[in-house]
């Protein structure tokens, strides 16, 4: 008998869901889990999502603006400002279209914009290509005397 060949697990990627609705974060992980391999942690209120974000490595998070509390910039300050995830790549998903806001997210340091509602293949090709990005930052070889 010969001892069978493991496979490596398949790579799974670890998301953080954040809205204050259930359903749409619910409807967010079930849309990425149907093309990609993810572990989504869903957080329903700001304080849960700072509270996650300080203290577990995500590859993405998504995150919406209009929530109670801090809200989604207060989250979004909050991570960039000093959290385990400083350099992760923040979508922020929202129902707010116009372009002041999309400025405003991504001059606060979101890498992504998606307006609610989100359609599966928009929301699938948007998370890949942010994952993808980190992917290459991570292994861009650094100078000497840069600071990392």
């Amino acid at each position: 008998m010969t001892p069978a060949k493991l496979k490596p697990a398949p790579l799974r990627h670890r998301l953080l869901i954040v809205d204050d609705d259930e359903s749409t974060r619910l409807l967010i992980a079930h849309l990425l889990s149907k093309d990609m391999k993810i572990e989504a942690q869903l957080a329903g209120t700001c304080e849960q999502a700072v509270r996650l974000a300080n203290n577990y490595a995500y590859d993405a998070i998504l995150l919406d603006l209009q929530m109670p509390g801090i809200g989604g910039f207060g989250v979004l300050k909050s991570i960039r400002a000093g959290s385990a995830n400083m350099a992760t790549p923040v979508m922020i998903v929202s129902v707010l279209s116009d372009q002041e806001t999309n400025d405003r997210c991504i001059a606060a340091g979101a890498d992504g914009y998606l307006v609610k509602p989100v359609e599966r293949r928009a929301l699938v090709y948007a998370v890949k290509a942010l994952l993808a990005a980190r992917g290459k930052a991570k292994k861009k070889p650094g100078r000497l005397g840069e600071d990392g």
